[in-house]
């Protein structure tokens, strides 16, 4: 839950009921009312209104500059592994680091005794 005086921005309009949407607003109070749709009420400067909004509508101004930075470092890093010519990097940053630890174990090799073990697990599974 967002605490009160919070700084948001409008993200969407999931109930159409015409948020500025990607302007800022300040968290003004919660909708504890279990019956309504609705979880705060925001205050938009820009539109000089009070907006009832559900939760899924803002978002922590921190959070979308942290997901900005994010977006920004990927595509550098993409500019920079075409640039370069730098296939392995390239890959990485496209496939994500899980893909080439899977990549890793795989090309590990195994004895025949570790292999023979792992057939009669799955077939005793």
């Amino acid at each position: 839950m967002l605490k009160l005086g919070q700084k948001v921005i409008m993200v969407s309009d999931l109930f159409e009921q015409n948020l500025p949407v990607g302007e800022y607003g300040y968290i003004i109070a919660y909708d504890r009312n279990a019956d309504n749709a609705f979880d705060y009420v925001v205050r938009v400067p820009k539109a000089g209104r009070n907006f009832y909004v559900p939760a899924e509508d803002i978002e922590l101004e921190e959070v979308l500059l942290q997901l900005e930075a994010e977006r920004v470092e990927r595509e550098a890093l993409i500019d920079f592994a075409l640039a370069t010519h730098n296939e392995e990097l390239f890959r990485r940053v496209m496939n994500g680091d899980e893909e080439e630890v899977v990549e890793e174990n795989s090309n590990e090799v195994q004895s025949r005794e570790d292999f023979i073990r792992q057939v009669n697990l799955k077939a005793w599974i």
